[in-house]
């Protein structure tokens, strides 16, 4: 079989509709809110405002103290989890500075930044339509009370 058929094949047998497909696993991992919120941070998505694609802030490296504060209700145990991660699939970079203390950054790879793009449109979705949201669940509640 040729290397293009072996991929093609590949194709076909990753379906995230069946449980033994090990998509299933990258699906649930990648639709975490706090993988989107590092993806964005790290992708220089910082400012509340939905950013304009053309006007949006290129991806930069940060280091674990930066991305802790900007992730408002991260515990450190989850962020670190979550970093490990994303590191272990190959989304970003670890990067370890022999200074006093240690500085370590985080950085997106090429592939952690074709995720951002996705990830930067889930943001901005639920920030757009957050208010709309809220009126449906209002509303909904009425209903049922």
């Amino acid at each position: 079989m040729k290397a293009a058929q072996k991929r093609a094949q590949a194709k076909v047998e990753y379906n995230a509709f069946l449980a033994e497909c090990p998509s299933q696993q990258l699906l649930d991992r990648i639709s975490d809110k706090w993988v989107v919120l590092i993806l964005c941070a790290l992708g220089g998505d910082h400012n509340p405002e939905p950013p304009c694609a053309a006007h949006a802030d290129a991806p930069k490296a940060m280091r674990y103290s930066e991305i802790a504060r900007l992730l408002a209700g991260v515990s450190q145990k989850m962020l670190t989890q979550t970093l490990r991660s994303l590191e272990h699939d190959g989304l970003l970079t670890r990067t370890v500075t022999p200074t006093v203390p240690v500085t370590v950054s985080y950085e997106l790879t090429d592939l952690g930044v074709s995720l951002h793009h996705m990830t930067r449109g889930l943001r901005n979705w639920a920030q757009t339509h957050m208010a709309e949201v809220l009126a449906n669940r209002e509303n909904c509640d009425a209903h049922t009370s």
